[in-house]
């Protein structure tokens, strides 16, 4: 018996914030560096974002010792609903798109919001998707915790 590969990541979490704020925690330099990389630093003039289809972003993320770097092209912007765009860092290979990264955003009611994320592209490994992961749990448990300061 064969085990399948792990086909990509997908994470929901149900968000203490109205939709909107949401979507700009996303699009928004200042709220996207606060908590993208987690508890890691992510300078702010590291970070460049053009959220529109077709446009760009990047950003740096400084642990001790070492600088991780991001980048991407927007397919989809559909605010404050929809963010659909790649993903690659420093080891992705320049002839590849990337990974896709697709979030979406519903409004509950009583100023909350579901979150759906999804990542696929099959340029990972299992193992690599499990840890990019976990990575994203952190990046998302600090988007919280940005929520309930703005």
């Amino acid at each position: 018996m064969t085990q399948s590969a792990r086909e990509g990541i997908d994470i929901s979490r149900i968000l203490d914030a109205p939709r909107g704020l949401v979507f700009e925690a996303w699009t928004t330099p200042e709220h996207f560096a606060a908590w993208y990389g987690g508890d890691a630093e992510v300078p702010l003039d590291r970070v460049s974002m053009d959220v529109r289809p077709g446009g760009t972003w990047s950003l740096v993320i400084v642990v001790p010792g070492t600088e991780m770097p991001f980048h991407g092209v927007y397919r989809e912007v559909v605010a404050p609903e929809r963010l659909v765009f790649t993903l690659k860092d420093a080891t992705a290979p320049d002839d590849i798109e990337g990974e896709i990264v697709t979030v979406t955003f519903t409004d509950r009611g009583d100023r909350t919001t579901e979150m759906v994320f999804q990542q696929r592209g099959g340029h990972l490994t299992a193992e690599q998707y499990a840890a990019a992961e976990d990575g994203w749990e952190a990046f998302f448990d600090a988007l919280v915790n940005r929520l309930a300061r703005i």
